[in-house]
This record gives structure tokens, sequence and C-alpha cells, in this order.
């Protein structure tokens, strides 16, 4: 059912002494979609920020703070309201001709699709290219559907998710050879894979809500924190969500704030502060997402 969300989420870094704060760029804020409907938004920073609003490359929407004032705490506080109607299921309809793996996208798609096709990876090992051709029949032709849930649902069964924090991915490479990561290097893992095979993917940040434990957000792996997901564009469908974190396939969990061709570029807060190194101390993330049904609303 079509559900009315609520999303909270609080960042704040703390510090031994006053500093000054340079610029910082957020990426808080969700677009309206045919599966999205933004209600209300707000953001609150302490200390306070002259803010201005721009659209990136990819038509998100960034907010640039600056700010005059020192302090120990910076506290960045975004809360949003949307409706949400993502569906989920594995069966979509896919164009004929992309059916199976491996197929060309048409000719007028290719330019717009650009370098979310290619690989941006090095691999000079072939990890990557050995772990998802374990996933192609033998005869060279795989189904696309079955091909892209069952590369979703073994990354889940498969890895060991932790979270962690801190800025930056790590490698498919890497996450392959270490078998765990959090969500952002199993979203990166997955879209390299499938760049691989000639299609193509994108970066998704947003947040996970969990509808088993509304508020509590503690019974899907990465609620509670900024998540992280892929795209992959199939003919007929568009744009199609695949969390490997979760196994799942389509958006009812899924709320969509910024999409990117790789993950640098869609960081939720970006910023730095003027001082010492060890002034700094430490920083926390809490994110709630609270629902209740659309038809309870109306």
């Amino acid at each position: 059912m079509p559900a009315r969300l609520t999303i909270k989420h609080t960042t704040i870094y703390r510090y031994a002494r006053p500093v000054a704060f340079n610029e910082h760029r957020l990426m808080f804020r969700p677009r309206d979609s045919h599966d999205m409907r933004l209600l209300s938004t707000g953001l609150s920073i302490s200390p306070p920020a002259q803010v201005r609003w721009l659209h990136d490359v990819f038509g998100n929407s960034i907010a640039i703070a600056s700010f005059t004032d020192m302090a120990a705490e910076l506290r960045l506080e975004s809360t949003f309201t949307v409706e949400h109607y993502g569906v989920e299921t594995t069966e979509f309809p896919i164009e004929t001709y992309a059916r199976t793996v491996p197929f060309s996208y048409a000719r007028d798609d290719i330019p717009d699709l650009g370098r979310t096709i290619e690989r941006h990876y090095e691999d000079p090992q072939h990890k990557v290219d050995a772990w998802v051709r374990r996933f192609l029949s033998p005869d060279g032709w795989t189904e696309t559907d079955v091909l892209l849930v069952a590369i979703t649902r073994a990354i889940k069964d498969n890895f060991r998710y932790f979270v962690r924090l801190q800025d930056g991915v790590q490698t498919p490479a890497e996450t392959l050879a270490l078998g765990s990561g959090t969500c952002r290097d199993y979203a990166l893992l997955m879209m390299e894979a499938v760049r691989s095979l000639g299609m193509a993917a994108r970066f998704v940040s947003g947040y996970l809500y969990d509808s088993a434990l509304d508020g509590a957000a503690r019974g899907m792996v990465g609620a509670g924190h900024t998540h992280a997901w892929v795209q992959v564009y199939l003919p007929g469908s568009g744009w199609v969500e695949f969390d490997p974190t979760n196994g799942l396939v389509g958006g009812p969990n899924l709320i969509r704030v910024a999409v990117a061709r790789d993950p640098s570029q869609a960081i939720p807060v970006q910023g730095s502060y003027t001082g010492a190194a060890e002034d700094f101390r430490d920083m926390n993330v809490e994110v709630t997402v609270t629902a209740e049904p659309l038809s309870s609303v109306l």
C-alpha cells in the first residue's frame, strides 16, 4: 500500500574546541517522481549558515552551506515527508531484444547512458569478471531479469555486512577478497559486475524504510543510517532498483535521494573545518523513518 513516510536525518560533528567551518555540500533533499511525491522539507543547521541551492550534473538537489560563526559542534538536521509508491517485484517488462544477456542498448540511448555503462575500477586479475560469470548460463545466453535477481540475492547471502560511517568505498576487488562490506561497497560491486556485462548502472543514495519495526528501524540491514543501492537501466522498464544489501528488487522500502555515476558523487555531507587535526573528536549519524498508510491521512 502506498505510504506517507517521514525521514529525519541528524548528523553531528564534535570538536575539542571551537573551529571555523568551511563550505559544506549537503545532499539531503529528494526529487519528485511518479513513485515518490515530496510533501514537505526542513533543514536545520547549527551554528547558523547561509544556504543556497543548486542542481548537480545529475539533477540532484544540493544545498551549499556557508558559515561565519565558530563552534565546537556542527549539527545538521534534515527532515522531509513523502508519499511513496514503490513496488517490490522481480517481474518487470523488458524489450524483447534485451531479455537475455548480452544485449546492446538502442543507438539513441547510448549517448545519454554515457559512462554509466563503462567500468570505473581497475580489475587487473579479472576477479569481478570471474565472479559475475558464475551467474551466466553455460550456453552464453541468460535471462536478464533472472541474472540481476541472482546477483542481488547472492551479495546479500554470501557477504558479511558491517556499518562504516567514514567516507569512501572499497573497490569491488577488495569487497570480493574480504567477503564483507557496507551497503555502498555492495552497490559498487554490483554496479561494476553488471557493467562488465554491458549494462548501464547508477549508484543511489537514500534511506531504507523498515516496515517490520517502524520507528526503531532495525529489522532490515542498513536501516538507521543512510543507505545505498543500485539502479540498472533496462529497456522497457527504465531505471530499476536493486538493493543487494537486503536482496530487494523494486523500491517499496527504498527512499531515493540522489543518483550518481560513482559513489564519490553522492556523499550526503561533504565539508571541512579550519583547525588542528586533533581538534576533531567524533561524529554521529542517526536516521529515523516513520510511516503511516496513505489512506489514513487522506
